[in-house]
């Protein structure tokens, strides 16, 4: 039912994974107006509302812009979060209901690409933390529906990185395994919203000892901005932090030698 991006860190990438945790997301979800289930998705037990009615398209567009912005969400009890350490979806499977915090969520764009029947497809960009299954309900009821549950779920954006970059698990099966890197992308790529310096040779050896090198660049940086650190040969070498008196520190440091993929 859920398909779709799914970035994978390899070596020395996993140092800087973190920096997609509160990315924001992309998806494609289809739902089906007028009925709920109790897992949020066509997992679970699935129940009709009676005669309830589809409303025209021009009203469901209507009704989805005023999701856009920042919103409230109950996160469901079929999920990961924890109570008292231990995941929701166990409680629930148990037949048990957590009360659950509300959580403030950022809605950028929501877009129908069709309304067919009772299925109602969107595409929908949102912030990290967004269950689009209690989403999906939520939009249910506010057109009338009585709820809705998601019926397919595809993720295709996170952060910078698009489902047309991606490759499949069948086609890693089938490559040459001495020439992987050629379908890998460089670490770097996950920090583009950072900017960068090159530092000399002299500074390189400095920073790679933990020693603080001074700013190079030509505008002044706010103070904790985290920077992207390079050589004169362009190679990534890891993070900074530009401190009060515009120096940089160490953040984060690839290890020596260590494939740039």
């Amino acid at each position: 039912m859920a398909t779709g991006l799914l970035p994978l860190c390899l070596g020395e990438a996993t140092k800087f994974s973190s920096m997609l945790l509160g990315a924001d997301k992309t998806y494609q979800a289809t739902l089906k107006l007028g009925h709920l289930s109790t897992t949020g998705d066509r997992e679970g037990t699935i129940c009709e509302i009676p005669e309830y009615t589809v409303p025209p398209l021009h009203h469901c567009q209507h009704v989805l812009s005023q999701f856009i912005g920042t919103i409230n969400q109950i996160p469901p009890m079929y999920s990961a979060l924890k109570y008292q350490g231990v995941p929701l979806y166990t409680y629930a499977r148990e037949g048990k209901v957590i009360d659950r915090p509300t959580r403030q969520i950022q809605i950028y764009q929501i877009d129908i690409e069709s309304l067919i029947d009772n299925e109602l497809s969107v595409t929908v960009h949102c912030s990290s933390g967004t269950y689009i299954r209690t989403l999906a309900e939520d939009i249910g009821k506010a057109l009338g529906c009585g709820g809705a549950y998601l019926t397919q779920l595809r993720r295709t954006r996170i952060d910078c990185f698009d489902i047309t970059q991606a490759q499949t698990i069948e086609m890693f099966k089938n490559i040459d395994t001495q020439t992987p890197d050629h379908y890998l992308l460089p670490v770097d790529c996950l920090l583009q919203k950072f900017p960068s310096i090159i530092l000399d040779d002299e500074a390189v050896t400095h920073i790679t000892q933990g020693r603080v090198v001074s700013n190079q660049l030509k505008n002044l940086l706010p103070v904790n901005t985290t920077i992207r650190l390079y050589n004169r040969q362009q190679q990534f070498i890891g993070l900074g932090t530009v401190t009060e008196n515009q120096n940089i520190i160490t953040k984060r440091l690839m290890a020596a030698n260590a494939n740039l993929y």
